[in-house]
């Protein structure tokens, strides 16, 4: 691996905190209960339509103002506009690896924000866990957009702050899935950081991680996690093709994503990515062609995922 390839990721490797939301009422321990017009928004967002969960997400906050549910939804459409907007293809993947400070990304920071104040105000009053996974979730969500500006201090700072409010949710759940989910990310991604990011790591006297515990802890999180299913077998599956090379079992982990969201353009391109890498060069035109021919939502994300469909295609003739 290039020194260019893993220092760009790295910029990046909090990125994937990519997030869903929840509602105040756990049906059972290590659950949170979703209710229908969440569920509804993150289908929306997952979808590859965004757009239609920030009016959902703008609705939840007119009716529970002082919930974070509606501010976590709304951020987390916004950021899959912006990660569409940053996505092109490095060393032969498609990802989203940089981009500028943008305008928008301070209305962002500032939901993300009101996530975590919120659920301070609510833990203030009575300590649950959700409310730390909340307050948690906040945090990672200043995380990804720290990661992609390349303002690595901030991702550090604010990462070990989304870390221990997860740590807190399992102390008093420990069935929590979603925080465990978070902390796997975490952990992953530390423990792959290069010799001089971990002179600094160390430095700022930020917590170290375990690369096979987070991969357990990433799995748990996809398979009972509620809020947090979908993101993290997305990052799960990236993070086995850019690290480990385990094209066959990254696969096996995206093919569900697709399979679920099929209007999803970059699940598309991943599947067709991994399948490129595995030498299986007419499957991953299929997929590159399925990209084509999706009524992409966005119109501001459509081209560029067509761009890059294209140049995929172009590279296996």
């Amino acid at each position: 691996m290039t020194a260019a390839r893993t220092g760009n990721f790295h910029s990046a490797a909090f990125a994937v905190f990519l997030l869903g939301a929840l509602l105040a009422i756990p049906a059972r321990a290590g659950s949170i209960s979703v209710p229908p017009e969440a569920t509804q928004a993150m289908d929306a967002i997952y979808g590859g339509d965004p757009d239609a969960a920030l009016a959902i997400a703008r609705s939840i906050q007119h009716a529970q103002p002082d919930h974070p549910l509606g501010y976590l939804l709304e951020a987390e459409g916004r950021w899959w506009k912006r990660y569409c907007g940053a996505y092109e293809v490095k060393y032969g993947m498609a990802d989203a690896w940089k981009r500028s400070k943008e305008p928008e990304d301070d209305a962002y920071l500032m939901l993300a924000g009101k996530v975590t104040e919120l659920a301070e105000s609510r833990l203030a009053k009575s300590e649950t866990a959700e409310m730390h996974v909340y307050a948690g979730m906040g945090w990672a969500l200043k995380v990804r957009v720290y990661a992609l500006r390349g303002e690595n201090r901030n991702v550090a700072r604010s990462g070990v702050k989304a870390r221990a409010e997860m740590l807190r949710a399992l102390d008093l759940d420990p069935q929590m899935a979603d925080a465990a989910a978070v902390l796997g990310i975490y952990n992953y991604y530390v423990d792959t950081l290069s010799p001089m990011a971990r002179l600094l790591r160390i430095f700022m006297n930020i917590p170290g991680g375990d690369k096979e515990t987070g991969v357990k802890q990433m799995e748990t999180g996809m398979n009972q996690g509620v809020l947090m299913a979908v993101d993290v077998r997305f990052v799960l599956s990236r993070a086995l093709r850019q690290y480990d090379q385990k094209y066959e079992q990254a696969l096996s982990i995206a093919e569900p994503l697709q399979a679920r969201y099929p209007r999803n353009a970059m699940f598309a391109l991943l599947l067709g990515n991994l399948n490129v890498e595995l030498g299986r060069d007419a499957k991953a035109s299929e997929y590159f062609h399925s990209v084509l021919e999706l009524p992409v939502a966005d119109n501001g994300c459509g081209p560029r995922l067509r761009d890059i469909a294209n140049s995929f295609l172009t590279a296996l003739h």
